[in-house]
C-alpha cells in the first residue's frame, strides 16, 4: 500500500467534496434564501463570515488543488505528455483546469465581492441620507457579481467532479 497516495487522495477527495458541496449549497439554497429574506439576510451572512467560511473555503480549495497536482504528477509519471494526451490524461487535465479557474474566480471575484458588499452594507447602516442610497446601490451590484460568479464556480466544479469521476473509465 502506498500511504502517500492514500493520504493525497483523502485530502483531494475529502476537500473536493467539502468545496463543491459548500458551493452547491451556497448557489442553490443559501444565496436565494438570503436574498428572499431581504434585510434580515444580512444577519445570516454576518454569521457565516463570523464562522470564517470565506477563509476556510479557499484554504480547503487550495489544499484540494495542491493535493490534486501532487496526484496528477504521480499518475502522469512527472507530467509525461504521452500520458497527458491519453483519454484519462485529457479528462483529468480538463478537471484540473476547471477547478483552478473555479478557485481563481471564487477567491478573486466571489469572495472579494462578498467581503466588499458586507463592508459597504455595514457602512451604509451607519450613515444617513443620500450617501446611504449610493452605498446600497453598490452593495446590490456586488451581490449580483457574487451570484453570477458563484454560478460560474459551481458550473466549473461540476465539470471538475464529472471529469475526475469518470476519467479512469474512458
Amino acid at each position: 500500500m502506498n500511504m502517500e497516495m492514500v493520504v493525497l487522495r483523502l485530502i483531494h477527495i475529502g476537500g473536493g467534496v467539502f468545496w463543491a458541496g459548500a458551493i452547491f449549497f451556497i448557489v442553490f439554497f443559501l444565496e436565494p434564501s438570503v436574498r428572499a429574506a431581504g434585510p434580515d439576510g444580512a444577519k445570516v451572512m454576518q454569521g457565516i463570515q463570523q464562522r470564517k467560511l470565506l477563509t476556510i473555503l479557499p484554504v480547503v480549495a487550495a489544499l484540494t488543488i495542491l493535493s490534486g497536482v501532487a496526484l496528477y504528477w504521480r499518475v502522469s509519471v512527472g507530467f509525461n505528455t504521452d500520458w497527458m494526451a491519453s483519454r484519462i490524461g485529457a479528462s483529468l487535465t480538463t478537471g484540473a483546469v476547471a477547478s483552478i479557474v473555479a478557485f481563481l474566480i471564487g477567491v478573486f471575484v466571489m469572495r472579494a465581492s462578498t467581503l466588499e458588499a458586507g463592508r459597504l452594507a455595514a457602512k451604509a447602516q451607519q450613515s444617513e441620507g443620500e450617501p446611504q442610497g449610493a452605498l446600497m446601490a453598490r452593495v446590490q451590484a456586488l451581490r449580483l457579481r457574487v451570484r453570477t460568479s458563484a454560478r460560474w464556480v459551481a458550473a466549473l466544479l461540476v465539470v471538475a467532479v464529472a471529469t475526475m469521476a469518470v476519467g479512469r473509465y474512458l
